[in-house]
This record gives structure tokens, C-alpha cells and sequence, in this order.
């Protein structure tokens, strides 16, 4: 459904769906109800500035009776929001298709207390171009490759690869070595290398963290490989062969190898702000797939690296450091 408002700067407006019966006379009342956090004079004061309207573009008043319409729009008023020190880079950028290298804390899209410290928000700003829609995500913790679809006549055949696994997707992590680490034959819970993991990953409700159920068919696969490891981290390469939430967070704390500085895996550590000097050791390394306009073969890599790979495997660029003023 097209908003009737245009994106402003870089950020599209917002839909809300209305009931359309209800205990509440006005559609302002339900939204002071819907939004109880705000105070509601502060709410009802932007129908006066006329910044709710219906999907014609119409403005909305104090006094527009619940269920003459079903959805409304209006742009959210931004967070006061804290700057993430990284900037994003832009790889690739043709007619259709925008890739771009991610920092980790930078979230994908706009959402929660980040608006203008989002991939899709800086891109849009960054390249002028309202329309930019991400064709997958990452998570924010996540550095790494990122596709942007620049046209909506074309999105859907780029969608259509993920949905279809038409799309190779390798990763790199570090991972503490396990306490039974054996250098003449590395392995992980027992598993020598290559190995292919899987187990069922269920995402619940009104949780942060994804729950493992040992007791269900397997919906979630990765390979996963070793590249280097020394006295203190293993370095591993990732091909999930799915793409459940957090998979291969939870595929290696599950294997005894949780990636380090992971809040999440294997344990759920209380929310403190972001330390910029320890990062995930998560990166979406590389993006390979054919083209479904031109039917040429893609193939996309990340230009950062992981700051606590093994040193003797390290290579340019340095990993990231802050670049944008805190």
C-alpha cells in the first residue's frame, strides 16, 4: 500500500491500522489510548498541524470519527539518538541494485530508538534516493554486505532469490577456543571440520533471544569450516544453508564456540550500551548469485575484516574504527 506521504529525509512515513468500531468516538481518542506513552495533548496537537492524513492525503482532525478510515499515516517524531561512530560504505551501485559494506551496531532499517543511525536511512540520504528498499537484512550486532533494491519494478526478481536460496551467503566469526581444544585435531563438541550443523531454531513472541528445540526436525543448516586458530580464538568461515534468526550465533554457542562478544549466545547478558570497542566478531563476508535481469554471474566481498581474527590471517583494511564524530 503506497503512503501519501513522501520520505522525508531518508525516512518513509509511518501506517497505523485503525479499527473501525470500538469505545473510542474519534480516531485522535484511540490513538491517545494506542500511544498512551505520550502525553495526549502533545498527540492531538499534530491533527491541528495536519500531520495525520488518510491514504488520499487528506488531513485528519480532532474530531474525524472512528471508522471513516482504516489507515493513517505520519512520520515519527525522532528519538534523540546516539551517533554510531561507523560510516557505511557503498560497493556496487547500477540501475538496480545498491550493495553496500555495513558496520556492526548499525541496524539495517529504521526501527526503536535508531531512525537516522540506519543502513537504509543513510543510504537514502547518502545517494538521494527515497525509494531504496533493502532486498534481506542483517542483524545490528552484524557487520557485512548489505543489497538495496534502488527500483520497485525490479525488487521482486532480487527478493525472489533469497526467498528461493538462489543466493551463496558466507559469513566469518571468532569464537574463544574451546577449553578441549586439540591443535592436531581441531574440532568443535567433538565434530572435526568441515561440519554441518543443524538443529530447530524457533523464534518466540516478545523474546530477543531465539529458543533451540533438540526434539524437532532440524529447520536450520550451516557449514562450517575453519580458517586459522591460535593460542586464544578459532577463525571460521559459514555457509548457511538457511536463514533462521540468529542461526549461526546459535550454531556455534551450541558447538561449545559462541562468537565473541555475543550478548545473546549461549548466554543472555543484560542490556548495556554499545561498547564500539567490541564488536561481534560477526561479518557477512560474501554475496555470490546470477543476476535475474541480466543472467550474469554477482559476487560481492566485504571490504572490512574482524579485529580479533588470529594475526598471522589478517588482512587490509584494518578492522573498523570509529570515523564519525561520537
Amino acid at each position: 500500500m503506497r503512503s501519501p506521504l513522501p520520505v522525508r529525509d531518508g525516512v518513509g512515513a509511518t501506517r497505523l491500522h485503525l479499527p473501525l468500531t470500538g469505545p473510542w468516538p474519534t480516531v485522535g481518542a484511540y490513538m491517545a489510548e494506542r500511544f498512551f506513552h505520550l502525553e495526549p495533548e502533545r498527540l492531538l496537537s499534530r491533527f491541528d498541524r495536519a500531520e495525520i492524513v488518510a491514504r488520499d492525503g487528506t488531513p485528519l482532525t480532532r474530531e474525524t470519527p472512528l471508522g471513516v478510515h482504516e489507515f493513517v499515516w505520519y512520520y515519527r517524531e525522532p528519538p534523540v539518538e546516539r551517533e554510531i561512530p561507523f560510516d557505511i560504505e557503498v560497493l556496487h551501485h547500477d540501475r538496480d541494485l545498491v550493495v553496500a559494506d555495513k558496520p556492526h551496531f548499525l541496524p539495517t532499517t529504521p526501527g526503536g530508538k535508531y531512525l537516522q543511525n540506519s543502513a537504509l536511512v543513510r543510504l537514502r540520504n547518502l545517494l538521494g534516493i527515497p525509494e531504496l528498499t533493502p532486498i534481506h537484512r542483517l542483524d545490528r550486532a552484524t557487520a557485512g554486505l548489505l543489497m538495496f533494491s534502488t527500483r520497485p519494478e525490479t525488487r521482486g526478481a532480487y527478493q525472489l532469490l533469497f526467498e528461493r536460496r538462489q543466493v551463496e551467503k558466507v559469513y566469518e566469526a571468532v569464537s574463544a577456543l574451546p577449553g578441549d581444544w586439540d591443535p592436531a585435531s581441531p574440532a568443535l563438541a567433538g565434530l572435526p571440520f568441515p561440519i554441518v550443523y543443524r538443529n530447530h531454531i524457533e523464534k518466540l513472541r516478545a523474546h530477543v533471544c531465539v529458543r533451540v528445540d533438540d526434539e524437532r526436525e532440524p529447520n536450520s543448516e550451516t557449514l562450517i569450516e575453519m580458517l586459522a586458530f591460535d593460542d586464544h580464538v578459532v577463525h571460521t568461515l559459514l555457509r548457511p544453508h538457511s536463514g533462521r534468526m540468529h542461526q549461526l550465533r546459535v550454531h556455534l554457542a551450541s558447538l561449545g564456540a559462541g562468537i565473541l562478544n555475543d550478548g545473546f549466545y549461549p548466554t543472555l547478558l543484560t542490556e548495556r550500551p554499545d561498547d564500539f570497542e567490541r564488536p561481534l566478531q560477526l561479518l557477512a563476508r560474501e554475496l555470490r548469485f546470477l543476476d535475474p535481469l541480466s543472467g550474469e554471474p554477482r559476487d560481492f566481498m566485504t571490504r572490512r575484516t574482524l579485529q580479533d581474527i588470529p594475526a598471522q590471517v589478517r588482512r587490509e583494511p584494518r578492522p573498523e574504527r570509529p570515523t564519525r564524530p561520537r
